[in-house]
């Protein structure tokens, strides 16, 4: 039978019940202390927090979606009615963020999985059967959305005893060589000196492995939001909001003195989709990161980005901007660095002609990995033309101007 109600715990405390009768309900235990929210959006109060029609976005924010999905209902659909209660019991012990899951009259749940070794990841010929391998060991301890074939791992690196927390994605036959496409779009992420975390790609270039970014080096989980929580919005709803309302959610939420390197670098990130045609930089691919409720609050290191127009020719952005879902020009770019995120005009061309020159860098890595990996020769050489015509569009709207 399917557990209706589950103790949910922040940062190693006890803080309440989630629970589902004809509505969904989450009730703080008494006298919760105000670093153990459960989010920035849900201060504490005596009456319940009350969602009609489906989990609040908080707790949603995590749902298996996809391949994952599919594998726990699989292990677990003889025992269970995989609901969305069931799966945060079932992978309530590692959830991004600070928040975890369990039975009510249950302890904590904890995490004892042998860790796997990192290099072997990197290096392990066949890409398809070491994932699938990963996926059957770990699937059940994966709270992470998204729809690309992706599980949580711990594994140590050859010169650390210590394990730390991965997220390795692989691919599905709709889209193929996803693994690199994504290592080189966040190379040039990198290269344009916005915050990444850790980031890797197998040498058979199957899988992408990034360093978990809510966890620090001594093992705490920070509390890690999207903008779909952050706005107030379920997980179906990630495509439907603005760039214009994901400024003012990071001037709501991000502590002043993070306030101008996350409007930076979020216009940064902006900029840099457009130009490799990035069509889904949506709200569950942005985030913010702090330690507890009443501390400060920075925006997260970027991740998740792709040129979607490899495989969907016609793409577009994920969120409206200056009214459209069209990609903008440089001129309105700057116009909405300067009227939304307050970001000097002579800034915000900095960046642009930054991200630019990071691009143009990053794409001369993509012919030397094709004549080596030919099975990304398809997927690369679509790319090369498509950043290309990315940055000459800057670079002629900035003429015209």
């Amino acid at each position: 039978m399917t557990p209706q109600s589950l103790a949910v715990w922040n940062n190693g405390s006890k803080v309440g019940i989630l629970g589902q009768n004809d509505n969904y309900f989450f009730n703080y235990l008494p006298d919760t202390p105000v670093e153990h929210l459960v989010s920035l959006t849900m201060p504490y109060r005596l009456q319940s927090w009350v969602s009609d029609r489906e989990l609040h976005p908080i707790f949603q924010m995590n749902l298996p979606e996809g391949a994952l999905r599919e594998a726990i209902r699989n292990a677990f659909a003889k025992v269970v009615v995989v609901d969305d209660i069931a799966l945060l019991r079932i992978t309530g012990g590692n959830q991004i963020g600070r928040n975890r899951f369990s039975l009510p009259d249950s302890e904590i749940p904890m995490i004892n999985e042998k860790p796997e070794s990192l290099d072997e990841i990197l290096t392990y010929p066949d890409a398809v059967e070491l994932f699938n391998e990963l996926m059957a060991r770990h699937a059940e301890h994966s709270g992470i959305s998204g729809v690309q074939p992706k599980v949580i791992v711990e594994a140590t690196e050859r010169t650390t005893v210590a394990a730390s927390s991965y997220i390795v994605k692989s691919w599905g036959n709709e889209y193929p060589q996803l693994a690199a496409n994504e290592y080189f779009c966040m190379t040039a992420a990198k290269l344009a000196g916005l915050s990444v975390p850790d980031f890797s790609l197998s040498e058979n270039g199957g899988l992408f492995v990034m360093k978990r970014f809510d966890t620090t080096v001594d093992g705490e989980n920070l509390g890690f939001e999207d903008f779909c929580s952050l706005q107030a919005l379920g997980t179906d709803k990630k495509y439907d909001s603005t760039y214009e309302r994901v400024a003012r959610t990071i001037k709501d939420f991000v502590s002043p003195e993070h306030l101008s390197s996350a409007r930076e670098q979020f216009f940064a990130t902006l900029v840099l989709s457009a130009m490799v045609r990035n069509g889904d930089a949506h709200l569950k691919n942005f985030g913010v990161l702090y330690r507890h409720p009443q501390g400060p609050v920075s925006l997260a290191p970027v991740y998740d980005i792709v040129t979607t127009t490899a495989y969907l020719q016609k793409d577009v952005p994920a969120l409206h901007l200056a009214g459209t879902k069209k990609w903008w020009s440089r001129k309105i770019l700057e116009r909405f660095a300067l009227q939304a995120l307050s970001l000097p005009a002579k800034l915000s061309a900095q960046i642009i002609d930054r991200v630019a020159e990071a691009v143009i860098e990053a794409s001369k890595r993509i012919p030397p990995y094709i004549r080596e990996n030919p099975d990304f020769e398809e997927i690369g050489s679509r790319m090369l033309p498509i950043w290309q015509d990315g940055v000459d569009a800057f670079a002629a709207s900035e003429r015209r101007g």
